[in-house]
């Protein structure tokens, strides 16, 4: 157990179901990544929960490579969405490597991958857990068809009854009996759960929507990429455009032309990111989400720390 236990994905999505089952956690004070490796090995640990930057860090130790997991069942990631390369460099070890999806909202379960499925729908969160309800939706709160992207709801007895002091959001957020959790995704002809980005996060480029998970998960596929974030700059033809903050994986290089061709070579035109610029690396909450917010004031708003020419952003 080494995500943070205040945190309801390490306290109840892993921590107490293993307790409640029987079994023995291993806690760590904090997350170190060859720590954490080197524990799997010694305590011969079965199962781990994670958010995708923790198995991100663990893959690019140095110790990854010849690091023996055969002892783990299964490793859950949630939290935020995880990258489709970084799952199969884990399955590429024999390991098991599932998503799932919640919400402190929904204490904490709203979808989970079967383990049968965690090759053939890998980047899928999955069903609906027991009793939940999960439905997408349009802006005018319309349910969509599978296939079409939308706001996931979600309703169940899992789903919180309001926020503290905070009428006017609870009536927002419940609004008709379901949960709007702020997430896009769809759901395929199977009826599996995409969770695509946050809502507040997609990016507006000529009229077409761009969703930063997509256009981050085919970065992330470059060997030479260790993290990147994605967010939205202002751009005077097309009103958005992407904009790509890269941390370049030690003992290799990079250069922004080589970041573009690689993205327009897998992705439309309109998604591949307009600028590129390194950094060491991306601000993250304690639970490991990118603070998009933060990156958009110092390199969007035009800030005396942003090192992007304003009138390179439409400024």
């Amino acid at each position: 157990m080494a995500a943070p236990l205040f945190h309801i994905g390490g306290l109840s999505a892993a921590a107490t179901p293993i307790i409640y089952g029987g079994g023995h956690v291993v806690l760590t004070r904090f997350f170190v990544p060859d720590q954490v490796l080197e524990f799997i090995e010694k305590y011969k640990i079965t199962a781990m929960f994670g958010i995708p930057i923790m198995f991100l860090l663990m893959s690019m130790s140095d110790k990854f490579a010849s690091a023996d997991m055969s002892s783990i069942e299964a490793m859950i990631a949630g939290g935020a969405p995880c990258p489709v390369p970084l799952i199969e460099k884990y399955q590429e070890k024999g390991v098991v490597f599932a998503q799932g999806y919640g919400l402190t909202e929904t204490a904490p379960g709203v979808s989970a991958l079967p383990e049968e499925d965690v090759f053939r729908k890998r980047g899928s969160a999955g069903k609906p857990c027991f009793h939940v309800d999960i439905r997408i939706f349009d802006e005018n709160d319309e349910e969509l068809p599978r296939g079409e992207m939308g706001e996931i709801v979600v309703r169940g007895p899992n789903v919180f009854k309001e926020y503290w002091n905070m009428p006017e959001e609870t009536a927002q957020a419940l609004r008709g009996g379901w949960f709007h959790t702020g997430d896009m995704g769809r759901f395929d002809e199977e009826g599996y759960l995409y969770i695509v980005d946050r809502k507040k996060d997609m990016i507006i480029s000529g009229g077409e929507n761009i969703y930063p998970a997509e256009v981050e998960d085919c970065i992330h596929a470059h060997p030479a990429v260790a993290d990147v974030g994605v967010i939205g700059m202002r751009d005077v033809k097309w009103r958005e455009a992407p904009l790509a903050l890269v941390v370049v994986a030690p003992g290799s290089e990079l250069t922004e032309g080589e970041v573009i061709e690689f993205c327009r070579s897998r992705l439309a035109g309109f998604k591949t990111p307009r600028k590129v610029i390194f950094v060491d690396e991306l601000p993250r909450t304690p639970t490991g989400k990118i603070l998009k917010k933060e990156l958009r004031a110092r390199y969007v708003a035009g800030g005396d720390s942003s090192p992007v020419e304003r009138n390179e952003l439409g400024g």
